[in-house]
């Protein structure tokens, strides 16, 4: 058996790549790449063959190394990566066998058949832009796709939007991120899935503003993002933005702010690599925002009774005191100072709620909950007659 392993494919993250063989079983071991920052997570690579054809009873180990040192990995049995054959779509691998060394650390794997021609295997569903692309296609063009600045590497950055709004519009309005950690796939399905469902709207969804895909650097690059140098995207949000992105994603929100009611605004990312609670939200700290932290609690009261137990974690509302190493304000934190609107964030496993095992239609199904919820409040709170100011 001849096996190989590159990174070179789309999202494409892995390093200290060892390929052993014995018997029929060839042993790929890799770790997750950090890219140059603090924080190492997301890996998406293939395994190929090489020269001869391979025997149909042939395995390939999978080993993830350096568990511990990924963020959140902590119970090693709650990842369940995804797999694509060549010419095939993405599965989930099962639970993994877990050997624990003599050192303390630990060996994390799975066995799969070995390619006939080539495989691909990451962390989660991938998702970039050719699945916002797909969205936009799939909901009949509902949403426009504008390019409104660059990325700090001269990559385009996408707005999705239902209208463009007008001068001092009184509809009311969403303004929605993801992917600011560019490994967080989670976070993007299930945005997609509360797109779709606003779409199947029409003239009664609110006006939209989305940025489906924010650190597009990262993204393309395959990092995980989280903290990366030379500033988190979601910590780059100060009145003095600090990186290019968010300078353009704030004159964003001010131009958003001028042609609508603002409502919300929600962000959605993904948490550690093994948890699996369920989905929660990062809600305003009471302490420094009570009238905030109370709002998101009203709204959360609605999501979380839709998201039901097959999806939400117990404890849904959380504020986030954790260390962190950046003192800057988030995109939530922005949201609620800039525009006094109220913003919380969305955190949604990459595999596990419990012992539910996530799918794509699962996280899209999960995303549509979420609009359900805040369409039902938005009824209640903007009950007028579309063109007189309410929704529409």
């Amino acid at each position: 058996m001849s096996i190989s392993v590159t990174a070179k494919i789309p999202y494409g993250n892995v390093c200290d790549v060892r390929v052993t063989e014995a018997g029929k079983t060839t042993e790929v071991r890799f770790a997750a790449d950090p890219h140059g920052g603090p924080e190492s997570l997301w890996f998406c690579f293939r395994v190929e063959e090489e020269g001869k054809r391979l025997s149909p009873r042939s395995k390939v180990e999978l080993t993830l190394s350096h568990s511990t040192n990924v963020l959140g990995g902590g119970r090693p049995l709650a990842f369940r990566p995804v797999l694509r054959a060549a010419d095939g779509d993405w599965e989930r691998l099962g639970p993994p066998a877990v050997e624990q060394l003599p050192d303390g650390r630990r060996l994390v794997s799975w066995v799969v058949d070995a390619p006939r021609r080539f495989f691909d295997v990451a962390l989660c569903y991938p998702y970039g832009m050719a699945e916002v692309e797909t969205l936009v296609r799939e909901t009949g063009n509902f949403w426009r796709a504008d390019v409104i600045g660059v990325s700090q590497q001269a990559r385009p950055l996408v707005r999705l939007s239902n209208d463009c709004g007008k001068k001092r519009g009184r509809r009311a309005g969403l303004y929605l991120t993801a992917r600011q950690h560019s490994g967080e796939t989670p976070g993007s399905w299930v945005l997609d899935g509360f797109l779709r469902h606003m779409a199947t709207l029409g003239e009664d969804a609110p006006l939209i503003w989305a940025l489906p895909l924010t650190n597009i650097d990262g993204v393309e690059q395959g990092d995980y993002g989280k903290d990366n140098f030379p500033y988190d995207l979601n910590r780059a949000w100060g009145m003095v933005p600090m990186r290019h992105e968010t300078l353009v994603f704030q004159r964003d929100v001010a131009r958003w702010k001028e042609r609508c009611r603002p409502v919300l605004g929600l962000d959605f990312h993904a948490p550690g690599g093994t948890e699996k609670d369920g989905i929660f939200a990062y809600v305003p700290d009471p302490e420094t925002s009570p009238e905030k932290y109370n709002t998101a609690l009203a709204w959360n009261a609605g999501i979380r009774k839709a998201l039901t137990r097959r999806y939400a974690a117990e404890d849904f509302n959380r504020v986030a005191r954790y260390r962190s190493r950046w003192e800057t304000p988030d995109f939530t934190d922005y949201i609620c100072q800039a525009v006094d609107v109220c913003g919380f964030t969305f955190e949604t496993p990459y595999a596990l709620a419990g012992r539910l095992v996530f799918t794509r239609e699962d996280y899209r199904d999960a995303g549509k909950r979420i609009a359900t919820a805040v369409m039902t409040k938005l009824r209640r709170e903007f009950p007028s007659p579309l063109r007189g100011g309410g929704l529409g």
